[in-house]
């Protein structure tokens, strides 16, 4: 079990507020910290439930814009992008217990 890592969100527009996130909310959250503008997809950042994340933390009020790109090869069809617009900033990292 880990701690968790307490982050700064501000979401355009709004108040700033905490959130304390653990285990793969944390990790994408991070992902998408360290993506910027760029973002991150499941192709360039693979986990196994990207999506999941991205609901959770949009459920907890993280201001996360989601562009649908296509892609070739033998499985050709389309993508998430996710792309954090909030500015957040880790108040607190977490630590393993």
């Amino acid at each position: 079990m880990t701690d968790k890592t307490v982050f700064s969100v501000a979401n355009p527009n709004r108040q700033a507020f905490r959130l304390a996130l653990r285990g793969r909310n944390d990790w994408a959250m991070k992902q998408l910290m360290d993506a910027g503008p760029a973002g991150c997809t499941p192709i360039d950042n693979p986990a196994p439930r990207w999506s999941a994340y991205v609901h959770n933390l949009r459920r907890f009020g993280v201001a996360i814009e989601t562009i649908t790109e296509q892609h070739g090869g033998a499985f050709a069809g389309n993508h998430a992008r996710y792309v954090l617009m909030a500015k957040v900033a880790v108040i607190k990292e977490g630590a393993a217990a």
